[in-house]
C-alpha cells in the first residue's frame, strides 16, 4: 500500500507538471493571444496534426538565464513546443514558437529544443514544419541566443534537399529570425497576422526617411506578390495549417522516397476535346493556361505555388493517374508568358525542389522569349535567366514538355527542351518553334524586299504567313527528333500519363562533383 501511495503521489505530480507545461504563459497571455485572432502554439500543432497523434518532446525543459526579469517565473518548455505526430497518417516533426512565453523569443534552450527535433527529422527521414511566432532573439541571453540561431540555420542548410522543410509565419519574424524560413522549401504567411522584415518601420524611417507600415514592409501580401519570400498568403491560421497538410500530401517523406501516389479515380485514358479550342488562332491573343492544366491533371486538382509572384509563369503540384508531379507553365494571360528575372528565379527554385525530391516535372510551354529592356538587363536577366536553364539541365527526374503554342529563341531551349536532357517532348499542332516570332523574323530577313515592294504591308503579311508555314511549325523540330510526337490536344492527358509510366524507373546522373556553381 505504501508503494502504491508513493506511485500515485508521483503520478499526481507528473499530471500537475504536465498541466503547468501545457498552460503556456498563463490564462492572461493566452487570452491576449486569442484577442489578436491568433492561436496558441499547442492549438496550432493540434490543428495541424492528425487527431490524437501529437507526442511532445522536452515539455519540462526550462530556460537558464535569470537576468533582467526572466527569473520572475520559470516556464516549463520555455518558449517553444516541439514533438512529432502524423499528417494524413505520415510521420511529421513540428515545432511551434510560443508567443505567450517571453514573446516567443529564442533562448539557448529554445534553440536546443528546435535543433533536437530537426536532428530527429533528419535521422528518421521525415518532413519538419516550423510554426514561427517570435519577437526574435532573447536579449537577456546575449550572444548565446545568436548562437542558437546559427545552430538552427546550419541544420536548415544540411536538411535542404534531404527532407521537406516548411515554415509558417504566424506572427512577427524579424532580423536574423527570417533566415531560417528563407532557407526552408516553402513559406506560408497569414494576411493581417504575419510580418517578416530585416528591420522594422522605425529603423527604415530613421535610416531612409521612408514612411512605411508593418503590412507594407513585411506583410503577407507584400511578400507573396513583391518579394517572393512567401509561397502562400492565406486568409486565416486555419487555412494556413490546412494548406500545409495539403502540400505535404504531394511530397515524399525524404529525398530517398519516391513521389507519393494519391487516389486514382480519374480515368487515365480520359480525353478532352475542349482542349482543341483553348489556344486562339491568332498567336498574339492571350488565353489562360490554368484552363489547360486543370483539364489535364487528376480531378482538376492543381495546387499553385507562388501564385501572386511573377504570375507570367505558373508552378505547382498536381497528380497524374495518382502520381505526384511538379508543373511549370507559362501564363500567356500575363505579360504574354515572357520570362523575366522574377519568373526565372521562381521557376528555377521550383524545378530544383522537384528534382531533389524525385518529383517528375511536366512543362507546358507558350513563351515568346526573355523580357527585353534596360531594367531587366541592369537587373541581371542574363545571370538570373541562366538559373532556369541550369535547373532544367541539372535535373535528373523524369522531364516531359508540351509546347502548346510559342517556343521562341533561347526560351525554347530553357523550357525543358531535348537539348537539356528532357525525356519526352510533345507539341500541339498550334506550336510555333523558331528562333524568333514571324513578325520580327520577317522584318530582319526581308527588310529590303518589303521596302522595295509596291505594297509593303501586303508583302509583309504574305512573308509572315510563308515564314509561319515554313519555319514556325512543330514539324521541323519533329523531323530532327527534338519533338517526339505532335499530338491531338484532346489526348494530352493520356499521352502524359503513358510517358510518366514509361519513365517511372528512369536512372540518370550528373558528373561526380561536390556541387555545381549555379549563377546565383
Amino acid at each position: 500500500m505504501a508503494v502504491q501511495k508513493k506511485t500515485n503521489e508521483r503520478l499526481d505530480e507528473l499530471t500537475r507538471r504536465k498541466d503547468l507545461a501545457r498552460s503556456s504563459g498563463g490564462p492572461a497571455r493566452v487570452e491576449q493571444q486569442h484577442s489578436k485572432g491568433k492561436l496558441t502554439a499547442r492549438e496550432r500543432i493540434l490543428r495541424l496534426l492528425d487527431a490524437g497523434s501529437f507526442e511532445e518532446i522536452d515539455a519540462f525543459v526550462t530556460h537558464r538565464a535569470t537576468d533582467f526579469g526572466t527569473a520572475e517565473k520559470r516556464y516549463p518548455g520555455d518558449a517553444v513546443v516541439t514533438g512529432f505526430g502524423r499528417i494524413n497518417g505520415r510521420l511529421t516533426y513540428v515545432y511551434a514558437q510560443d508567443f505567450t512565453v517571453f514573446g516567443g523569443s529564442l533562448s539557448e534552450v529554445v534553440a536546443e529544443k528546435i535543433c533536437k527535433v530537426m536532428d530527429m527529422a533528419m535521422r528518421n527521414g521525415a518532413p519538419i514544419v516550423g510554426l514561427n511566432d517570435s519577437g526574435g532573439a532573447r536579449i537577456q541571453e546575449g550572444v548565446v541566443s545568436l548562437a542558437g540561431y546559427g545552430d538552427i540555420f546550419m541544420r536548415n542548410t544540411l536538411a535542404s534537399g534531404v527532407i521537406p522543410q516548411i515554415s509558417a509565419i504566424l506572427g512577427p519574424s524579424a532580423g536574423g529570425a527570417v533566415y531560417s524560413p528563407a532557407i526552408t522549401d516553402f513559406t506560408l504567411m497569414v494576411k493581417g497576422v504575419s510580418q517578416m522584415f530585416i528591420t522594422g518601420p522605425e529603423v527604415v524611417k530613421a535610416v531612409t526617411g521612408e514612411d512605411v507600415t508593418l503590412e507594407e514592409l513585411g506583410g503577407a501580401d507584400s511578400h507573396a506578390a513583391h518579394s517572393g519570400v512567401a509561397h502562400f498568403a492565406l486568409d486565416s491560421e486555419e487555412e494556413c495549417l490546412e494548406t500545409i497538410r495539403r502540400l505535404l500530401g504531394f511530397l515524399p517523406q525524404n529525398n530517398l522516397d519516391e513521389a507519393p501516389f494519391g487516389d486514382q479515380e480519374d480515368d487515365p485514358e480520359r480525353s478532352d476535346p475542349e482542349l482543341r479550342s483553348i489556344v486562339p488562332d491568332d498567336s498574339s491573343r492571350p488565353y489562360d493556361m490554368l484552363n489547360i492544366l486543370e483539364r489535364v491533371v487528376d480531378n482538376g486538382d492543381f495546387m499553385q505555388v507562388h501564385r501572386d509572384f511573377a504570375p507570367n509563369i505558373i508552378v505547382g503540384f498536381a497528380r497524374m493517374s495518382g502520381r505526384s508531379v511538379g508543373i511549370v507553365a507559362q501564363q500567356p494571360a500575363y505579360l504574354a508568358g515572357v520570362i523575366d528575372i522574377n519568373a526565372s528565379v521562381k521557376s528555377a527554385r521550383f524545378v530544383r525542389f522537384c528534382d531533389a525530391f524525385n518529383i517528375p516535372i511536366v512543362s507546358f510551354v507558350d513563351v515568346p522569349g526573355y523580357m527585353p529592356g534596360k531594367e531587366q538587363e541592369y537587373g541581371g536577366i542574363i545571370r538570373h535567366g541562366a538559373k532556369l536553364l541550369y535547373a532544367y539541365a541539372e535535373a535528373t527526374v523524369p522531364k516531359i514538355t508540351v509546347v502548346t503554342r510559342k517556343a521562341y529563341g533561347g526560351a525554347y531551349i530553357v523550357m525543358g527542351s531535348k537539348h537539356l536532357r528532357n525525356d519526352m517532348n510533345f507539341a500541339w499542332p498550334t506550336a510555333e518553334i523558331a528562333v524568333m516570332g514571324p513578325d520580327a523574323a520577317v522584318n530582319i530577313i526581308h527588310r529590303r524586299r518589303i521596302a522595295m515592294s509596291d505594297d509593303p504591308a501586303a508583302m509583309r503579311a504574305q512573308l509572315i504567313e510563308e515564314y509561319r508555314e515554313t519555319f514556325a511549325t512543330p514539324y521541323q523540330a519533329a523531323e530532327r527528333g527534338y519533338v517526339d510526337d505532335i499530338i491531338d490536344p484532346a489526348e494530352t492527358r493520356p499521352k502524359l500519363i503513358r510517358a510518366l509510366e514509361m519513365l517511372q524507373n528512369k536512372r540518370d546522373t550528373n558528373p561526380p562533383k561536390k556541387h555545381g556553381n549555379i549563377p546565383l
